[in-house]
């Protein structure tokens, strides 16, 4: 019997065949450890991401100065007021509604200031000086040595003094001190329009005589006009023409207790009682008649009167 021509060409066909099936199995499979996308759209999605991160990370790299394409970023923040000047890197600091008014040191500052010098003030450019001598000249008038006590004199020459300068302080406040705390005037000013009505209340006070003392005094030129006399001058001149109109009044209140002490020692003479003071009979007279005619009422009311012009 005779076998069947062997094909050797055939058997190689198919083991080749079957070795590029087996490779291709072996690459189409995933590596191990990785689970396989289920959608393919997903795996599609996901290289499109990490390429654009990429192409923006190069380009941010790439040119510091370019503004390269921006992610989506969180939500952003109220944007303040925009500003005019930032473009040419200045700064604008706005300040309206602020003035020059003084601050609190420099408030405080003037109050003490004027603090330590307002007994000088009361003394020099006031009518307490002159209601004080009267008063002490009527106490002295009758007889008294410390009644009433020197306090009581000087808290009533006081209070006398603030009711008769009283208009002259107002009118020193609205032109001088208010326009100054509030900002419309510098101290120059301020003291220059404040000491105005001061002024013009010493110069209606004061004589041409206690003027021209002073004035020639001082080694000075006299001024063609008393209202260009200066306040250096013009405040002893004050003081001076106080005291005058002071001892004047004082004289016309002596007078009749002067009076009464004549009748009480010539009568004393007559009566031979020698060893009798005569001060201690006239004092209780004049303590009457001072009651009668209501002394401390006229007395007061003289020195009003006499700022009245």
């Amino acid at each position: 019997m005779t076998r069947p021509a062997r094909h050797p060409h055939r058997w190689g066909a198919v083991l080749l065949a079957a070795l590029v099936l087996g490779l291709g199995l072996l690459l189409g499979q995933p590596a191990a450890g990785h689970a396989a996308p289920a959608d393919p759209g997903a795996s599609t999605a996901l290289t499109a991401s990490a390429g654009a991160v990429a192409s923006t990370a190069s380009v941010s790299t790439a040119d510091p100065g370019k503004p390269g394409p921006q992610g989506p970023g969180g939500p952003k923040g109220p944007k303040g007021p925009k500003n005019k000047n930032a473009g040419d890197g200045s700064v604008n600091v706005s300040l309206d509604g602020l003035t020059d008014k003084p601050s609190t040191s420099v408030t405080l500052l003037l109050t003490i200031t004027l603090l330590s010098v307002a007994p000088a003030l009361l003394l020099t450019c006031t009518s307490f000086t002159k209601i004080l001598v009267v008063l002490g000249l009527t106490r002295n008038a009758l007889g008294l040595q410390q009644t009433p006590p020197n306090q009581v004199l000087a808290g009533l020459a006081l209070f006398l003094s603030l009711f008769i300068m009283s208009p002259v302080l107002s009118e020193m406040n609205d032109l001088g001190l208010q326009p100054y705390m509030n900002g419309d005037a510098t101290a120059a000013e301020a003291f220059t329009d404040g000491v105005a009505p001061l002024r013009t209340f010493m110069l209606d006070q004061t004589g041409d005589d206690e003027l021209e003392l002073l004035t020639n005094v001082a080694h000075r030129d006299l001024p063609k006009d008393r209202t260009e006399v200066s306040l250096s001058t013009l405040v002893p001149a004050f003081v001076l023409s106080e005291l005058k109109q002071a001892f004047i009044i004082g004289f016309i209140i002596f007078i009749p207790f002067l009076v009464i002490d004549i009748v009480v020692s010539g009568a004393l003479m007559a009566l031979g009682m020698m060893m009798m003071p005569p001060v201690m009979v006239s004092l209780p007279f004049k303590l009457l008649l001072f009651v009668l005619v209501d002394g401390w009422a006229l007395v007061v009311t003289s020195l009003v009167q006499s700022y009245n012009t």
